[in-house]
């Protein structure tokens, strides 16, 4: 078993990184359960007000840095060091600047860009966050370049805990001061969790990363020529990438900062528009992003396989990826429109005690098979080096999506955001399957990917509707854990029908690569 692991680094990597990702969302749940019964609705809403300044920030001092010290790292074991050590310097020094911006300027970008004056007094405390994020982002590049994921998907499951632990202990200091527990409890649990994942990286690279010096000079330490070496081609790639994130995070925050104001023009108060927001944002779309671990896992393992197969041309390798990637995002989003079809409703009322959000969850379900399609063929493509393609594709979907939001919220309410969503995701799907039917000439067979996971999926809803409903539990457990069951009961239906109809695929007929 443990030799199957090192020689399929994919699997492997990929298991990782949903084990962790599925636990540090569970947690998730419980901790958004809690902040929905403590801050309410409203108050999430606010919460989530934050995150496009800190999109914006992520965007120009961490993600593409991250994402270029990936790719130097493993394209050049033995200047690693210096690659890390470059990328930080420019990353960290921008994340300071970025902090004292906004510590600066809270004010006003609360009022007038977030157009939520009560985002003031978060703004500051979130700015403490970003340089941690920084450090956090460098050396999370270190590691995936060096192909050691443990580190990483650590640092999600540290980070989570932190975060929960800080903001019960906040809470219940207030509760028994007798101060109510605000959005700032929330902000505050946010700086700690980047912190501890920021320490905890750190401290793992100090004590057990790659300790080999690359660099000659008297002190040990890489000379300045050569990091000033290493931080010219760092920049060119990381300036392009930063180019691109930056306008997506622009759109999304744009998106997101419209969404109550368009909501006050359907008719809704502002505090109604904010409670609306935040049970979209941060209620329902945790729930239908949960099976999305797996996928997300699977993108991020997926992009520097399909580069070593391009470059090594090994087309059968690539035709593997796509073939199999394809397929199980398609499995997985078609369960997740039985499951949430047909349980959203309960979920939304016996997790949040919110009608709406069991709506907004049964009408998302139709997003997860374009939205996990979607992550994994955009991987794909950027793993065969068309990064300016899907820079592309995704700015069209979130054209379409800000176009629903403008134009249909004033008129359909937040169903209209809703359906911008779904609409953008299919948009984003179609545009990624015609790139990769020109680039490779794949073309998914239906039956695979569409015919067999429906029949397997309403051959199990079938053979679950015989059960009783509600089905009958031991002691006074919730009714929660009766869902539960009953949704476990589908999947594995659902399993053994995709079993039973298995054919091992022929990933080399028709398709080749260009």
């Amino acid at each position: 078993m443990h030799s199957y692991f090192k020689n399929h680094t994919l699997v492997a990597g990929a298991l990782i990184l949903t084990l962790t990702g599925i636990a540090s969302r569970i947690l998730g749940f419980f901790y958004r359960i809690f902040l929905s019964r403590t801050i309410g609705a409203e108050g999430l809403g606010v919460y989530q007000m934050v995150f496009p300044i800190y999109g914006i920030c992520f965007s120009i001092c961490a993600g593409s840095i991250q994402t270029a010290i990936s790719r130097f790292t493993a394209a050049d074991r033995d200047r690693a060091g210096r690659t890390l050590l470059a990328g930080f310097i420019i990353s960290f020094s921008l994340a300071l600047g970025l902090a004292a911006v906004i510590i600066r300027f809270s004010g006003f970008l609360a009022s007038h860009v977030l157009m939520e004056p009560r985002c003031a007094p978060l703004l500051p405390a979130m700015a403490l966050a970003i340089p941690c994020t920084s450090v956090h982002a460098c050396l999370c590049g270190w590691y995936y370049g060096k192909e050691k994921v443990q580190v990483p998907a650590l640092s999600q499951m540290v980070e989570q805990c932190i975060r929960i632990f800080t903001v019960f202990l906040i809470a219940r200091i207030w509760e028994e001061q007798g101060r109510p527990v605000t959005v700032l409890a929330a902000v505050a649990g946010l700086v700690a969790g980047e912190a501890g994942s920021a320490l905890f990286t750190l401290l793992s690279f100090l004590l057990f990363g790659n300790r080999k010096k690359d660099g000659p000079s008297v002190s040990g330490r890489p000379a300045p020529s050569s990091i000033l070496t290493a931080a010219a081609p760092l920049l060119a790639m990381a300036l392009p990438l930063m180019g691109n994130r930056l306008v997506m995070n622009l759109l999304q925050s744009l998106e997101a900062i419209l969404i109550p104001v368009r909501l006050e023009l359907s008719g809704l108060s502002r505090s109604q528009a904010l409670s609306v927001y935040g049970v979209l944002t941060g209620m329902a779309l945790p729930f239908v992003m949960f099976p999305s671990a797996i996928i997300n896992s699977l993108a991020v393992v997926l992009l520097p396989s399909v580069a070593r197969h391009q470059s090594l041309g090994n087309r059968s390798g690539i035709l593997k990826n796509i073939s199999l990637s394809f397929r199980y995002s398609s499995y997985m989003g078609i369960l997740c429109i039985g499951i949430f079809t047909s349980f959203g409703d309960s979920l939304g009322l016996q997790v949040f005690k919110s009608a709406e959000a069991g709506s907004f969850i049964s009408i998302l379900a139709w997003l997860c098979p374009f939205l996990y399609l979607s992550t994994t063929m955009g991987s794909v493509l950027n793993g065969l080096g068309k990064t300016s393609v899907t820079f592309l594709h995704n700015l069209v979907s979130l054209l379409v999506r800000l176009a629903f939001v403008f134009f249909g919220i004033p008129r359909a309410g937040i169903r209209a955001c809703l359906w911008g969503m779904l609409a953008g995701e299919l948009v984003l799907s179609l545009l990624h399957l015609y790139s990769l039917r020109r680039l490779v000439r794949y073309a998914p067979n239906a039956w695979a990917v569409i015919v067999k996971p429906s029949f397997c999926l309403a051959s199990a809803l079938g053979i679950f509707s015989l059960f009783p409903d509600p089905l009958p539990l031991p002691g006074s457990l919730p009714p929660f854990f009766g869902t539960v069951l009953q949704i476990g009961l589908v999947c594995t239906g659902y399993l053994l029908f995709l079993l039973l109809f298995h054919k091992r695929p022929d990933h080399s007929s028709n398709s080749t690569v260009t």
